[in-house]
């Protein structure tokens, strides 16, 4: 059955909401034991029974308990394709245009393999959570936890939408559970790997070097860099302004080193793409997601190559190497507190749990030499 929670949201702390929640369980467990169906109706026999209280009405209890069936009966059909297209379009107005191209790939797949594993099923209301947990299966399979887990994140979103809108009786997708996965984290770079690679592209692929340098030296990331237009950069008060991963707009300090390294963009047109292929500052027909892997594959081909460097290595490495080298410079002329007090303002992190996350998560925090702790005791 639907759990029952009757108002119980309403009230805002802990223990007011458990208070009714027990209550509830009391009342329900003792009309069970006195005969309560929840598939029949129940009314005479709780005021029969219990003509001193206060009547309850068993009846909503039944109703809430079959809404999703009452829903899904009253509500006309209507085809796969036409209820996630009406679900995007009411989404798109809060998501952003890579959200939204995200949303429709993944649609798009799922009618695919509806199409090839059940072409029985034509409806919305003809889909289940079991039909959902077995297409969540399929992606799991062939590719990881982590994608799946995506997966049911925006399809559960979009039919969120449809539930909202009395499309469905019941959003399915939220009782499937999210699978535990386990991050793939580049690795950081060595001093000397750095080094190397900084003085190869000096002399090999200047641009693609200082890509590179705005993810080092301002933690930008690869898309991110992507984004930029030479009007994001603003020389005069040597900042940056720029769409970053969880807001609309940000804003760093560029730091000399990095300013140093610029070219003269003041008589370049503001609205061209600060990086393209072939220079600096010039149009770029093509997505973000395209521009971000065709440094990818150039970083592949010019450097990772050559080097012998694995998958463990990529352009996000070199945001790890240099906020942990950063951090470890601070952190041996102040506490670890003041070193990720001012890390913090840096990078950009929203807050100090997130940068410790991310600082335990890269292994930037190594604890001094603790060979003496070894030493046997007389």
């Amino acid at each position: 059955m639907t759990p029952f929670y009757g108002d119980a949201n309403t009230y805002k702390t802990k223990e007011e909401r458990l208070s009714v929640l027990v209550t509830y369980r009391k009342v329900l467990l003792k009309l069970l034991k006195q005969g309560y169906s929840p598939y029949e109706d129940n009314t005479d026999l709780y005021h029969r029974l219990n003509p001193k209280e206060k009547p309850l009405e068993t009846q909503s209890i039944k109703q809430e308990d079959t809404k999703t069936a009452r829903k899904a009966k009253e509500t006309p059909s209507m085809v796969l394709r036409e209820a996630f297209d009406f679900g995007l379009k009411l989404k798109e107005k809060l998501i952003n245009s890579n959200t939204k191209k995200n949303y429709e790939n993944k649609i798009k797949l799922f009618l695919q393999w509806l199409a090839d594993s059940h072409p029985d099923i034509k409806t919305i209301q003809a889909l289940d959570k079991k039909i959902l947990t077995e297409f969540l299966n399929h992606v799991l399979e062939n590719t990881s936890p982590r994608n799946r887990n995506n997966y049911r994140t925006d399809l559960s979103s979009i039919m969120q939408v449809l539930e909202d809108n009395d499309i469905i009786g019941q959003n399915f997708i939220k009782k499937i559970p999210v699978l535990k996965s386990i991050p793939k984290r580049n690795k950081t770079y060595t001093d000397d790997q750095q080094e190397e690679i900084f003085s190869y592209l000096d002399e090999k692929d200047p641009l693609l070097l200082l890509f590179i340098k705005f993810i080092s030296y301002n933690f930008l990331r690869p898309k991110e860099v992507c984004r930029l237009t030479v009007g994001d950069i603003n020389l005069r008060e040597q900042i940056v302004v720029f769409k970053a991963k969880n807001k609309p707009l940000k804003t760093k300090r560029i730091p000399s080193i990095l300013l140093d390294d610029l070219p003269d963009i003041s008589q370049i047109d503001k609205d061209l793409f600060l990086f393209t292929p072939s220079k600096i500052g010039g149009t770029w027909d093509a997505h973000e997601d395209s521009r971000r892997e065709y440094f990818t594959n150039r970083f592949k081909r010019v450097i990772k190559d050559p080097f012998g460097l694995d998958e463990n290595y990529g352009l996000y490495s070199f945001r790890h190497t240099f906020i942990t080298n950063l951090y470890r410079t601070q952190v041996e002329e102040s506490s670890p507190f003041e070193a990720k007090s001012e890390l913090m303002q840096i990078t950009g992190h929203s807050s100090m749990a997130a940068l410790e996350k991310y600082l335990r998560d890269i292994d930037a925090e190594l604890p001094s030499d603790y060979s003496n702790k070894f030493k046997k005791r007389k």
